[in-house]
């Protein structure tokens, strides 16, 4: 009984969120099969994995837990993804329609896949960019080598911008069109960099201090760099990741 209530809270959750089983699996890193299985009852979450679980769901370890009925927070901490690529609007105003669709959607293929290799979660596309986010063990690691992955394998006019800190994930608009999201001064933040990346000639990966503090890999890195950010109260420290050291 106590693992299909909680099989039943986990679903729950994932489905209000607007999440997939293999988004969770991909935050939590572990099998899209042992998701299941959660859902179904069949088997419960590792204890080491409760609090980060209840984060991603937005509820507390004592909800989950079928402790008592309110629902927790919907903030946790992640590493947020943004992307554009440059000479995006030139190319906009020069490409039939269909066409750029067709190039905007082979991009987006093969964003996404970089993402879910490093078990990162896609939010939504807009244009030419690509909002993504990491949660769970290690996530600032696994967003630098996406974004690595991205820069080095998929186009070399590719701006990367990685920011981490609490976010807010919920489904955003009106009801009958709502899509999940992400939301919170972290996610703001991440686009102020992008926008400041964009001003560079080629493409380039800028990663916060947030992201850079909490790597346990080492990288190639080049700065920092203390920016002033449009609408971001105060200076925001900020690398540029070369390659791996």
């Amino acid at each position: 009984m106590f693992l299909e209530s909680l099989g039943a809270r986990i679903r729950k959750r994932r489905e209000e969120r607007g999440l997939k089983q293999a988004d969770i699996s991909r935050a939590m890193q572990v099998s899209s099969q042992a998701v299941s299985k959660w859902e179904r009852g069949e088997n419960a979450p590792d204890i080491s994995l409760l609090v980060s679980l209840a984060r991603l769901l937005g509820v507390s370890v004592d909800w989950l837990l079928g402790l008592y009925d309110e629902e927790g927070k919907d903030v946790f901490d992640a590493t947020v993804f943004v992307s554009s690529v440059k000479g995006y609007a030139a190319k906009s105003m020069v490409t039939e329609p269909r066409d750029l669709a067709a190039w905007a959607n082979g991009l987006f293929y093969q964003l996404t896949e970089a993402l879910i290799r490093r078990d990162g979660v896609p939010v939504k596309q807009m244009g030419d960019g690509l909002l993504g986010f990491f949660s769970g063990p290690l996530h600032q690691d696994r967003a630098v080598k996406a974004a690595m992955d991205v820069s080095g394998t998929i186009d070399s006019s590719m701006t990367i911008a990685l920011c981490s800190g609490e976010i807010y994930l919920g489904s955003m608009g009106h009801p009958d069109y709502c899509l999940p999201d992400i939301m919170g001064g972290t996610v703001n933040i991440a686009f102020r960099m992008l926008e400041l990346a964009s001003l560079d000639s080629d493409g380039v990966i800028m990663a916060s201090s947030t992201v850079v503090e909490n790597l346990k890999d080492k990288i190639g890195l080049k700065g920092p760099f203390i920016k002033e950010l449009t609408f971001i109260p105060k200076p925001v420290t900020i690398y540029e990741i070369m390659e791996k050291a």
